[in-house]
């Protein structure tokens, strides 16, 4: 994943690279052809948690995927500003399609292209939603946005139906295949979004810091 260092509240181009993509590819064919050969694989062709002994064929996949997504946007009070949300975004690019996760590739890149011109999804945010699975919450209601869902910020941050703001953005509402709902709402994002922020955050002030007392020493005379 490239993007402007230190840029990642500002409007600035987010795409997957090449070689992250034939990764992406690899993963995911891992899960297709268990699908195809009807093969036992937790959250793949079984529920999840307690259900996880209940065998999901044929349509019923697609099924389970929308439900994972709806049943888990359950975020309340106030949403995260749009640059937290953006924050949270970028690395959901970068999560899916790693490890036994195995998201498909247009996941990805219809999250950069939401990036791109700042189509952002609503995220809500409660103490909560910070589960064992990770940000499970707060990543439903980007998952939700990915499919036509819920709600988005549009570039003037005005909240709008996700479906109205991918149609503004020219972008297509993702279907959910095998295992891709538990790709996009679990993992860390939400917290490795905002630890990006707070790093930012203090190099800037790092180097202000540096800036502030170099002039001061100047003004001073000093040495």
């Amino acid at each position: 994943m490239r993007e402007v260092a230190g840029s990642w509240a500002l409007a600035a181009p987010v795409l997957l690279a090449p070689d992250a993509r034939a990764a992406v590819d690899r993963a995911r064919a891992v899960v297709d052809r268990l699908v195809a050969d009807d093969k036992v694989s937790y959250a793949i062709t079984t529920g999840v948690g307690k259900l996880s002994d209940v065998r999901i064929v044929g349509e019923q996949i697609r099924e389970l995927q929308l439900n994972l997504v709806r049943s888990h946007a359950v975020g309340v009070g106030e949403p995260l500003a749009v640059s937290e949300t953006r924050a949270m975004m970028l690395p959901s690019c970068q999560l899916p399609g790693e490890g036994p996760l195995r998201c498909a590739r247009r996941h990805i890149d219809t999250i950069c292209e939401m990036l791109n011109p700042r189509c952002h999804a609503n995220s809500y945010h409660r103490r909560e939603a910070w589960a064992a699975s990770g940000d499970l919450a707060p990543l439903a209601h980007l998952a939700l946005a990915l499919i036509g869902e819920g709600e988005c910020f549009d570039d003037k941050g005005a909240r709008i139906p996700s479906a109205e703001a991918l149609k503004r953005a020219q972008i297509k509402p993702l279907v959910l295949e095998a295992k891709e709902a538990v790709s996009l709402i679990n993992g860390t994002p939400g917290h490795a979004g905002s630890r990006h922020a707070v790093f930012a955050s203090c190099r800037t002030l790092v180097d202000t810091a540096d800036v502030i007392g170099a002039m001061a020493c100047d003004a001073f005379k000093g040495h």
